[in-house]
């Protein structure tokens, strides 16, 4: 509960509040839970005072001083907030839904869990505010400094982020349906504007024009990676296991995925980003199970060789003819048990996978050059 006192002196109004203030910097008012909705506190010093749980409804607090005030759990739903200093405030699960928060200073506040539904925070500084599971859906933010601020899980669905500056964001898991995104501030504001109109490319795309290794990066991922597909009952794995160690061995990078599920989009599209980061893919066509799915999303546009395995005592799947026309598609290789699989990895599987990489880089190089 709030300080009865302190209440009674904010109640005088605001010089009244500010020369209390003055005359006793050393305390920290507790204003917690009160109930001053629609109060009119313009130019209040505020700062580092205790507002837990408060109901300021429809309150004016344009230009007041909130710096490292907690402001968790109250009610600003609808308050004036234009001008205001927030600085490290904590506003954890404050509700500030239709707030109006043009220009307000948010730098390094604590909005986690805040509702800023249809706020407006046009030119707003967020600079490294923690916005994570924050609800900005229909919020304009247009023009505002989101630099080094942390957005995850945040629903800005429908919301405005026109012109906002981003250098440095962290954005994970955020929910951008209907957002509008144009214009976006990448680069530094000492260095020269570049803008994307996608938040969550902008990361990679400053990267990519910025850090002198990221295309060496790249290159080492697709020149490493080896992309190994079978089936993951407890007796197949252990093969697709043995691989992976093998190919370890080799300085090879081996990506081996669990699809031992129900084939939906999200299972078609994580096979083929995986297939688009491989050097050559090998497949086990042992008791295929998921395979022919995996395969018939990968082949047909994707010039990836693709090594076929398949144990002696089994046959392939009826339909993996249909991929001999494909001439990336290598020819099967049978393996009487596992050590005589893992002996011919090497000398023949690898090999053999490695000339069809090169064959494929010259038909590319070829193309390319055509007129």
């Amino acid at each position: 509960m709030a300080n009865q006192e302190h209440l009674t002196i904010l109640k005088q109004g605001r010089e009244a509040w500010n020369e209390w203030r003055q005359q006793h910097p050393e305390i920290q008012p507790d204003l917690s839970d009160v109930q001053l909705p629609r109060v009119r506190l313009i130019e209040a010093d505020l700062s580092n005072t205790y507002f837990y749980g408060a109901d300021l409804f429809s309150a004016n607090l344009s230009q007041v001083n909130l710096n490292r005030t907690d402001l968790s759990r109250a009610n600003l739903s609808h308050t004036t907030l234009s001008y205001a200093k927030l600085s490290r405030a904590k506003l954890y699960r404050t509700r500030l839904s239709n707030a109006n928060l043009f220009q307000a200073d948010f730098v390094g506040a604590d909005l986690r869990e805040a509702r800023l539904k249809e706020a407006r925070l046009g030119d707003a500084n967020l600079y490294g505010a923690d916005l994570s599971d924050a609800d900005l859906s229909q919020a304009d933010l247009s023009n505002a400094n989101l630099t080094g601020a942390r957005i995850v899980r945040t629903n800005l669905t429908e919301a405005n982020l026109t012109n906002c500056r981003i250098h440095g964001i962290s954005a994970w898991d955020v929910v951008l349906e209907g957002a509008r995104q144009e214009s976006l501030v990448i680069t530094h504001s000492n260095q020269p504007t570049i803008t994307v109109d996608n938040l969550e490319v902008a990361q990679f795309i400053y990267l990519l024009l910025n850090n002198k290794k990221i295309r060496d990066v790249i290159d080492t991922i697709t020149s490493k990676v080896v992309l190994i597909l079978g089936r993951f009952t407890e007796e197949r794995k252990v093969v697709l296991d043995a691989l992976r160690n093998e190919l370890r061995k080799r300085n090879y990078s081996p990506v081996l995925f669990d699809f031992e599920k129900p084939a939906n989009r999200d299972f078609t599209e994580t096979v083929r980003t995986l297939a688009h980061l491989a050097r050559f893919i090998i497949a086990d066509l042992t008791g295929p199970s998921s395979i022919p799915q995996e395969l018939q999303a990968i082949i047909p546009d994707l010039e990836v060789p693709v090594q076929p395995l398949l144990l002696e005592a089994k046959r392939e799947y009826a339909m993996f003819a249909d991929f001999r026309k494909y001439h990336w598609v290598l020819p099967v290789s049978l393996y009487k048990d596992l050590p005589g699989l893992l002996a011919s990895l090497n000398g023949t599987i690898i090999d053999a996978a490695e000339k069809k990489v090169a064959e494929l880089a010259l038909e590319k190089a070829g193309r390319l050059e055509r007129p």
